[in-house]
């Protein structure tokens, strides 16, 4: 069951004389287009912590980003059955443990109502997160991680927490019930905008007290700010960077550089990742005669997405909602992006509009955000930010905000308050994000 990376587990006697143990419970570690918890992992173990990783799937990624080196946490993979007789064999071999007996029998009636798989990596969660002296279990995302998680705690006596995103607030096949009873039974929630909160809070008003805002950390000395003058490149360059699926609208991207091209506006455009739509995309850009201007470039490191908005004009973030109603929280690359000082253009969906806007009474312009969905406009704002002219001040001003608002020492104290059981400071610069957000008309 252990697959220590190289570390010893530790042992639960030595945890009770020392400080607390987070077990981190994720539905897939590593996983390369997560990017965000490494960094958070990072950003706790520099604070102190001590952390332990739980994979409920093994890897399926061939590539993988450097900084997973300096994670020193161990990992420990899940194991999973589709062997009926031997879940409940599995099942009967920790009930025999003296320490998770009494909370797997009352913990019975729940985990028949999940499915078995979920069932029987709760149970096996329980009895690893123990010998590993676990004290409190944290997963990321609503869904299937936190449903082993909270079913975990019960049966180990453990609390619980977790992080909500997107995806598993926002999609279709997001159970509401399921979601406001994790809410409502975890030791405290996380979100990562004030979007999200808002949303959470309103529809769920009796599962929330414990919910509360985190922003996503960046490792801010790894992203220098190093913005390029408009009109500095012969060939002014695009880039876009996440998984090829609807929600990235990436379609509308090459739609609006073929619009540029119609309008005699010279520029080239690189998407970078990977995902179900790249033959779709690339058959677009074939139909409309982009095959020099517009390269798909597949997969890339976090070490090579650097130098890529290092090198290039303008960042594209063309986000759609999908027809299921998924739809992207606050991408990190939009983040990193605004700490470089690269120019970024992005659509108005959930949170986007916290960190993308224009100039208020009460803070400076940070990039252009356009209607989600309007090529006309993402045209019309892509040609802007690549017209020759001093846009220093927006990108000062982007570079300012996630210096106030997500540097990952700061995400790092507001989450190990949280475990104390103490309520995270929210930092200045965050308090005049909700007051800006409530002068333009959006509920926080």
């Amino acid at each position: 069951m252990f697959d220590n990376n190289d570390a010893e587990p530790t042992t639960q006697s030595a945890v009770q004389s020392s400080s607390p143990v987070v077990g981190y419970v994720l539905k897939m570690y590593p996983r390369f287009s997560e990017t965000f918890i490494v960094s958070e992992i990072l950003a706790r173990e520099a604070a102190g912590e001590r952390i332990v990783i739980f994979s409920l799937r093994p890897p399926t990624d061939a590539r993988f980003h450097a900084e997973l080196a300096a994670v020193r946490a161990p990992v420990i993979q899940i194991p999973r059955t589709s062997n009926a007789a031997k879940l409940w064999q599995q099942l009967g071999e920790v009930g025999s443990d003296p320490q998770l007996r009494t909370g797997l029998s009352q913990s019975f009636p729940d985990l028949l109502a999940h499915h078995g798989d979920d069932a029987l990596q709760a149970a096996l969660l329980a009895q690893a997160a123990l010998q590993a002296g676990v004290t409190h279990l944290h997963a990321h995302f609503a869904s299937v991680a936190t449903s082993v998680a909270r079913l975990a705690g019960q049966i180990a006596a453990l609390p619980y927490s977790f992080t909500a995103h997107a995806k598993d607030i926002f999609h279709e096949e997001v159970d509401p019930q399921m979601l406001q009873r994790k809410l409502a039974e975890a030791h405290h929630a996380v979100t990562i905008s004030e979007y999200n909160l808002s949303y959470l809070r309103q529809r769920f008003p009796q599962a929330t007290q414990r919910l509360h805002l985190v922003r996503n950390g960046l490792s801010l000395e790894r992203f220098p700010y190093e913005p390029r003058a408009a009109g500095s490149s012969s060939m002014p360059r695009i880039l876009a960077v996440g998984r090829l699926v609807e929600k990235k609208g990436f379609g509308l991207l090459i739609q609006a550089i073929a619009q540029l091209h119609r309008r005699g506006v010279q520029v080239q455009a690189d998407i970078a990742g990977d995902g179900p739509l790249a033959a779709e995309l690339q058959a677009q850009i074939s139909a409309l005669d982009l095959h020099d201007d517009v390269h798909l470039l597949g997969p890339r490191t976090q070490a090579e997405i650097n130098q890529l908005l290092g090198s290039h004009d303008v960042f594209a973030a063309p986000f759609i909602i999908g027809a299921d109603g998924n739809a992207d929280g606050l991408p990190t690359v939009l983040l990193e992006a605004m700490a470089r000082g690269i120019r970024c253009v992005a659509a108005d969906v959930t949170a986007v509009a916290e960190v993308i806007c224009g100039a208020s009474p009460i803070r400076a312009a940070t990039g252009w955000l356009v209607p989600s969905g309007d090529v006309d406009a993402l045209a019309d704002a892509l040609a802007e930010a690549l017209t020759p002219g001093d846009h220093s001040a927006m990108t000062d001003a982007a570079r300012l905000l996630v210096e106030e608002q997500f540097g990952s020492h700061r995400q790092a104290e507001q989450l190990k308050a949280l475990v104390r059981g103490e309520s995270p400071q929210r930092p200045a610069a965050d308090l005049l994000s909700a007051a800006a957000l409530a002068h333009e008309g959006v509920s926080v």
